[in-house]
């Protein structure tokens, strides 16, 4: 993996805990967003840790141009915030990010956040999710998600996309709805492909923006609403 943050000791503290886990190896590390480009395109890391204030390129737009970049295709973002501070990590999700860490958790959650990201899913929890998106999303100034919105999908779809909006995993989805978990994967996979999106965390986008999940709803509510 990558790590991209402009504070050498903080690098110096991700590369330490990262050498702790012997699944774990970090190829590069970058003290700028344009650096954090540059080295994920030489060393194709299969992850990069990106923090989203850094000077010459902040990590939003390294992460826009990395999801970008079809050669970068396999290449994940993890963002890193200060979360009650940082007003960007919605647009980090936007930008591509596959998910975001706090600054300050603790070290075996790091470590398992990053095997997440890496395996293909999306670091949503729900609580912080809900909070974020409530947020940022109820601006008038949001964007609209790329590819088709929630009309294109079936109501099954619509009701599965509903789930990974509210921060529900695979195995929570088909509990909820009555389903196998497969059948829970295979629906998430086919909602990703009809919306043209990269990963769950950009299917929570469209739900919000789109209007499918209302900020302010609770989670209960919306399973109930869904069965």
């Amino acid at each position: 993996m990558l790590l991209a943050d402009d504070q050498n000791l903080v690098r110096a503290a991700f590369a330490l805990l990262v050498a702790s886990a012997p699944d774990m190896e970090v190829v590069g590390e970058a003290g700028t967003g344009r650096q954090a480009v540059e080295l994920a395109r030489a060393r194709r890391a299969d992850l990069v840790v990106m923090d989203v204030r850094m000077p010459d390129l902040d990590g939003i737009e390294a992460t826009r141009l990395i999801a970008a970049d079809e050669d970068l295709a396999g290449v994940r973002v993890l963002v890193l915030t200060t979360y009650d501070t940082d007003e960007n990590i919605v647009e980090a999700l936007r930008a591509g990010a596959s998910g975001f860490l706090v600054k300050d958790t603790r070290p075996a959650e790091l470590l398992e956040a990053i095997r997440t990201v890496t395996a293909g899913d999306a670091l949503l929890s729900p609580g912080p999710t809900a909070r974020l998106i409530e947020r940022f999303l109820r601006s008038p100034s949001a964007l609209h998600p790329p590819g088709s919105g929630p009309d294109c999908l079936s109501e099954r779809e619509r009701q599965v996309l509903t789930l990974v909006a509210r921060g529900l995993n695979n195995t929570e989805i088909a509990e909820a709805l009555g389903l196998s978990p497969l059948t829970a994967k295979t629906h998430v996979s086919r909602i990703m492909g009809k919306l043209e999106a990269r990963d769950r965390a950009q299917l929570v986008i469209v739900a919000y923006e789109s209007g499918l999940v209302t900020p302010g709803a609770g989670q209960s509510q919306q399973t109930s609403q869904s069965q």
